[in-house]
């Protein structure tokens, strides 16, 4: 349990290869078998959960806990068992690891690197740091809502030294106090939704809007790592801001991250870290479908930019009902997957949608 397998070695070799992200294993998060299945898998102190979040299966694991104590009040999401919202976060960890953005971007160590340890998930790397605020809080945020048991008491490992992560609920609450009030919110709105007697679709558009405001809160405080792009190329942080830009939309429309539809977003996303020289959609080791999304995600960051921020203010206005954020949710698929769905057609889809409401 908790052991990395030989099986990430051969996916490095894969993605080298094959300049394609990999994000599942047998249908599954990469190297999600070797992750806990149970609180107690993880190491407990003087009675207290330690999870080490700078160990990619520990950090795996906070995931697949949280996603067996939450499938019991996720009836509404459907029938499947990769419909519970938060394997979207898996898939993403996993893309995180296998395109190398979980390594010390600063050549400092060799945490996270071939020539060192693989599963190690560096404090130095941008991308880490927000995982870490959409794995550590929300999941020390079920532990305080009971969801991982009655009376579990969880404090997270740092890395000796390294003082700008929380470690605890009330730590975090204290650092990020919008975060945590919002995953609160969802935790103890899952418990409200599974008593309403709402129709299933109003619960589900109601869940998923609580836990995309939890998700987008704990996006926002990603200032707190903002120190760390400093590490990387500009065509890397250029595409770190066009990613947090592409959140918006994701979010306003209430995106279902089932594990499939996760996965389908995933896979064409750029599968190394990007070099100063990268410009797509001309990077010659990267896919045509890895370049075709960095220009879409370039595209919709520099439009909002040119236009002072109102085009993601028009998506937000436009999914203004449960109807029109499923059309959104449609409208994104379109625009990532199919080369073909021209982004004129995008913003004249959205204006009138926002006429509409």
């Amino acid at each position: 349990m908790l052991r990395p397998t030989v099986l990430f070695l051969f996916l490095a070799c894969a993605v080298s290869l094959s300049r394609s992200a990999v994000v599942l294993e047998n249908g599954m998060p990469i190297l999600w078998a070797q992750t806990a299945g149970q609180v107690t898998d993880l190491p407990i102190q003087n009675g207290i959960v330690t999870p080490d979040p700078w160990n990619f299966l520990h950090r795996m694991s906070l995931y697949r806990l949280m996603i067996a104590a939450t499938d019991p009040f996720m009836g509404s999401m459907g029938t499947g068992t990769g419909e519970n919202p938060m394997w979207g976060l898996t898939v993403q960890l996993g893309w995180f690891l296998t395109s190398g953005r979980l390594a010390d971007p600063t050549g400092a160590t060799t945490c996270g690197l071939q020539t060192g340890d693989t599963m190690c998930v560096s404090t130095q790397s941008w991308w880490s740091c927000v995982s870490y605020l959409v794995s550590a809080l929300p999941f020390l945020s079920a532990a305080q809502q009971g969801f991982l048991g009655e009376g579990v008491q969880v404090q997270m490992q740092v890395p000796e030294g390294v003082e700008d992560y929380c470690t605890t609920y009330a730590d975090c609450t204290t650092r990020y106090p919008d975060a945590m009030a919002k995953w609160d919110a969802y935790f103890t709105g899952l418990k409200t939704s599974a008593e309403s007697a709402l129709p299933e679709n109003e619960k589900k558009d109601s869940i998923l809007g609580l836990y995309w405001a939890a998700q987008m809160a704990s996006i926002y405080s990603a200032s707190a790592c903002n120190a760390k792009m400093s590490s990387y190329s500009s065509p890397e942080v250029t595409f770190v801001n066009s990613w947090l830009n592409s959140a918006e939309y994701v979010s306003a429309a209430n995106f279902h991250s089932t594990l499939e539809k996760s996965s389908k977003f995933s896979i064409p996303l750029p599968s190394r870290v990007l070099q100063e020289g990268d410009s797509p959609p001309n990077i010659a080791d990267l896919s045509q479908e890895e370049n075709h999304t960095l220009s879409v995600f370039s595209w919709m960051k520099n439009m909002n930019s040119l236009l002072g921020g109102s085009l993601v203010r028009m998506w937000r206005s436009a999914m203004c009902s449960a109807t029109t954020r499923e059309k959104g949710r449609e409208m994104l698929e379109q625009l990532m997957l199919n080369p073909s769905f021209a982004t004129s057609t995008f913003l004249s889809i959205i204006s009138g949608m926002t006429t509409s409401c």
